[in-house]
């Protein structure tokens, strides 16, 4: 097959249907490749991409692999003549994907491992050990995802909090209540496998192609239970309801876990399990994990991490202002934006896991504190858009020097805004333009809040140190000029969001194991190698491949 790269097809061409959208590639395909369109014999996408710089022609861009009519010596000819004609920018031969699952080892221990945290990181983890032929144990201290969906909902109806399984917890990790998004700053050979996976689970096939591609909370569920079945047909067992609570450690190397299993009627049984390796993949939240490491003088340090709260706008202003004419085209969808500001004062904030057509989400894990998140369905057809609007804390912020100060003050944070809420887990909100001249909100405005516990208009200024709050005022109107009406008086800021990232890092050594225990594998966002559901799966796959590889240094 051929790669042809950089085919432009202006916006007025596609009308959001596949079959248009492929008519259109296979013309423009066999144009840059001077053929006739009756010699292509199929097309592949491999990235699609929008150039929405001028509103009024906005370009989307296409990768494609291009199998023709007479295979191999029909490809040759086309590229000896574009050379020769030296009209060969953008095409070459097509490049297989490499990356793979690993085989059959042929070297196993005695003991198999055992994977704890059924995210991202974890299930990749988990399957690739699976397929190698190492039986993993995978343990997820919340629900599966059916039930923990379940969970949720009766969440956000009562108020009523179950502190193992709910949006941070069970099955699929944080990422499964989100966007879905797939897209990341980091290229890795492992990304196309990982996509691959998705689609294989039930993820839509235009997950392969698109630039920013996403899958929605209402999708994710069903793709990480059929990941979950794919561990099991492969050799691996997966237990929910089982949460780890300590580790053994002998002369520096890993050797059990304690697990605490809770059945149907919530009785609990405690079991030790002997392993020579524990993958640590317990995500952002689990934090009487990082309490238990540190007790057990595991390496540990403090990170950067970032706290703000969540900002809405209406989808279709946001629409307007990324995609001007073009806005509402079913080819584009619901627009997305990102931003970053570095600002005078040596600070900065930045928007984080944007939602479009999307909802703020109660993401609390513990009694008496408010969390935000966000999430979208797949077709991102709510009336708001939202995200994180967030701002570092350096570990210089914190105070004396207990490497679990940063979690202290998320704590603080959240214990603040449920306050500030009036209790229920209601959320404090505040107006953009009533935060900007640091005046109460009493009333909304245009834009309704989505987070479903409901809001108590005031003021989020308590909730957060001052140092966020200012960033955050500095960064607003900046922002604005990036995108018209980011500033608008009626957007609506909900409080707070404080687990975007891991404020601890488990710091490992190259191999991939902790730094002082032996066999232990800190993997992900938890850990504090990861930033969202790409890089935590590639996290999990490599920890997998290191653990494997370290098998036969022990033979």
């Amino acid at each position: 097959m051929l790669e042809v790269s950089n085919i432009r097809v202006r916006l007025a061409q596609l009308d959001g249907r596949d079959a248009t959208e492929l008519s259109v590639l296979k013309r423009a395909a066999a144009k840059k490749l001077r053929v006739r369109p009756a010699d292509v014999a199929r097309i592949e996408r491999r990235r699609r991409s929008i150039d929405a710089r001028k509103k009024n022609d906005i370009i989307v861009t296409f990768t494609l692999y291009v199998e023709l009519k007479g295979g191999k010596a029909a490809e040759s000819a086309v590229l000896g003549k574009l050379a020769r004609d030296h009209a060969d920018k953008g095409v070459k031969v097509a490049e297989p994907d490499e990356f793979t699952f690993p085989g059959l080892v042929l070297t196993r221990p005695d003991l198999r491992p055992v994977v704890v945290g059924a995210g991202c990181a974890g299930l990749f983890c988990a399957l690739s050990l699976a397929r190698a032929g190492l039986r993993p144990l995978l343990v997820e201290r919340g629900d599966d995802a059916t039930r923990r969906g379940q969970i949720v909902a009766a969440h956000n109806q009562t108020g009523v909090l179950d502190a193992q399984s709910n949006i941070q917890f069970g099955v699929g990790g944080a990422g499964t209540f989100s966007d879905g998004k797939l897209q990341t700053g980091t290229k890795s050979p492992a990304h196309r496998l990982i996509l691959k996976t998705f689609v294989e689970a039930g993820a839509q096939r235009q997950i392969l192609w698109d630039a920013k591609p996403h899958v929605g909370s209402d999708v994710l569920p069903g793709v990480v239970t059929n990941i979950l079945r794919q561990i099991e047909e492969a050799g691996g067992e997966v237990r929910t309801r089982c949460r780890m609570t300590g580790i053994d450690v002998s002369d520096g190397r890993i050797a059990g876990v304690t697990l605490l299993s809770q059945d149907a009627d919530g009785a609990e049984r405690e079991e030790r399990v002997a392993a020579s390796d524990v993958v640590l993949a317990t995500g952002h939240s689990a934090r009487d994990v990082f309490e238990m490491l540190r007790d057990r003088d595991v390496s540990m340090e403090r990170k950067t991490f970032a706290m703000g709260v969540r900002i809405e706008h209406l989808q279709a202003n946001v629409d307007r202002a990324l995609y001007g004419p073009g806005a509402g085209n079913p080819a584009l969808g619901a627009a997305p934006y990102k931003f970053s500001e570095h600002l005078p004062s040596g600070r900065s904030a930045f928007s984080f896991c944007m939602c479009p057509g999307g909802f703020v989400v109660s993401a609390a894990s513990e009694p008496g504190g408010v969390v935000t998140n966000g999430m979208s369905y797949s077709d991102r057809a709510g009336a708001n858009a939202n995200s994180g609007l967030l701002a570092n804390v350096f570990p210089d912020d914190l105070p004396g020097d207990d490497v679990l100060a940063g979690i202290e003050l998320q704590r603080r944070c959240e214990r603040a805004a449920f306050a500030a809420g009036g209790g229920d887990f209601v959320a404090p909100a505040q107006l953009v333009g009533d935060f900007l001249r640091e005046q109460a909100s009493t009333a909304g405005g245009a834009v309704a809040p989505t987070y479903p516990r409901g809001v108590a208009w005031g003021s989020v200024d308590g909730c957060l140190p001052p140092y966020i709050t200012q960033t955050l005022r500095d960064a607003i109107p900046r922002m604005a000029y990036k995108l018209h009406g980011f500033d608008a008086d009626d957007a609506v800021l909900t409080g707070v969001e404080t687990r975007s990232s891991s404020p601890v890092r488990v710091t490992r050594s190259d191999d991939g194991q902790s730094v002082n225990v032996r066999g232990l594998w800190p993997v992900g966002e938890g850990a504090g190698y990861a930033g969202g559901i790409m890089s935590a799966a590639t996290d999990g796959l490599l920890a997998a491949q290191k653990l494997i590889d370290s098998l036969g240094d022990r033979a």
